[in-house]
């Protein structure tokens, strides 16, 4: 179990579509380097930096720094096609990554069980063959018992759950229930902290995010049941910080947010 950041700890700084922009926006070698100042050796790059987009010799200057760093890389993306599968199994490859995460959110479509194990399946071969694990993550449009039926049906031990701690409710499914049918498949944890308040008007909750730490989330326990099930996986930490107004002002609190979830996570890991 060691802990990382992904390009979702700071979504604000490589840009938000819809909201303003910032001026420069990050950039994966620049999230290497917020990596080494906080003192984690695994960084996650997931869909809101596409990485299919960079040439090969970007991507083999990438795995160069990384490697000089120390620092391990974990790749994302979003959709279960197989090319788009196999094309960032090429990317793993270039980048040294043991892990690729992805999502089945398609907008307006709800795939059958079926049809994902058919998407899935024949490409199976290749990553078991290159040691790629496939980290397939909870997310609103499925229940946590459809995604643990997939991952069983596939039966492969390099399929396994990229476990999110919030992304579920979104399913009307609450964290102990997903955690305790999810944590004997987590291979990735995206671990990030949150609140539920009452609006003002008292007719309603919402979700809000928080530093880790400083939510509802009990990482204590959380770490407690995947070491009960014999898991170890890497934890990647994520942030929903609200925007406050200017891109400057969200992109500050980000980060400040950023060194506070690794700071409380470094001391509840050491315990």
């Amino acid at each position: 179990m060691e802990l990382g950041i992904s390009s979702y700890t700071f979504p604000w700084a490589f840009g938000v579509q819809g909201y303003p922009q910032p001026k420069t926006p990050l950039n994966a070698i620049r999230l290497l380097e917020k990596a080494e100042s906080l003192g984690v050796n695994v960084v996650q790059i997931c869909d809101n930096f596409p990485l299919h987009r960079m040439e090969d010799e970007a991507l083999n200057d990438l795995s160069k720094i990384a490697f000089d760093m120390g620092i391990k890389i974990e790749v994302g993306t979003r959709g279960i096609e197989p090319e788009n599968l196999l094309t960032y199994l090429r990317i793993a490859k270039k980048l040294n990554a043991k892990l690729l995460r992805t999502v089945f959110e398609v907008p307006g479509e709800k795939p059958s069980l079926n049809k994902m194990i058919t998407q899935i399946k024949p490409v199976l071969p290749l990553f078991e063959k290159d040691g790629v694990y496939i980290a397939l993550e909870n997310y609103e449009q499925f229940k946590s018992k459809e995604l643990a039926l997939l991952v069983k049906r596939l039966g492969s031990s390099y399929v396994g759950v990229c476990l999110d701690t919030v992304n579920s409710f979104g399913a009307l499914e609450g964290l102990e229930e997903v955690v305790n049918r999810l944590a004997s498949f987590t291979i990735n944890l995206h671990l990030k902290d949150f609140d539920i308040l009452r609006v003002k008007h008292r007719m309603g909750f919402k979700v809000v995010g928080r530093p880790v730490g400083g939510g509802k989330l009990n990482v204590d326990w959380l770490f407690k049941v995947l070491k009960r099930k014999g898991r170890t996986p890497n934890v990647i930490v994520e942030l929903w910080v609200p925007f406050l107004g200017s891109i400057e002002k969200t992109i500050l609190k980000e980060e400040e947010w950023a060194i506070r979830s690794i700071e409380y996570l470094k001391r509840r890991m050491l315990e």
